[in-house]
């Protein structure tokens, strides 16, 4: 079994800068890529960033030059350094771990139970 947490969620003035942690925990001998994704209140989940084990990353356009996704693939974290945050990135964050390889075989899809970011104008 595998479980994230997620952790540095919180209020924020606008302009100003958070940075969320999730780390994932099991027996886990891989994760094929890890994400964000957010969901503000009465909208769709939608995709932040996301980081495949081998580095490589992608952005939703509308964080793209304020958010910066990390990883320690030796430590299974993830990182989300959000800069220029303004309210309309208020929502949940929620960890998501993709294709993970576990003691009990592959496990396609794991969600965090979420943290909450608010940005206040």
């Amino acid at each position: 079994q595998v479980q994230l947490v997620e952790s540095g969620g919180g209020l924020v003035q606008a302009g100003g800068s958070l940075r969320l942690s999730c780390v994932a925990s099991g027996t886990i001998f891989s994760i094929s890529a890890m994400a964000w994704y957010r969901q503000a209140p009465g909208k769709q989940r939608e995709l932040v960033a996301d980081i495949a084990k081998s580095g490589s990353t992608n952005y939703a356009d509308s964080v793209k030059g304020r958010f910066t996704i990390s990883g320690d693939n030796a430590k299974q974290l993830v990182y989300l350094h959000m800069n220029g945050l303004n309210p309309e990135d208020t929502g949940v964050y929620y960890c998501n771990a993709r294709r993970v390889w576990t003691s009990t075989g592959w496990i396609p899809d794991t969600w965090g139970q979420g943290t909450q970011v608010t940005v206040s104008s």
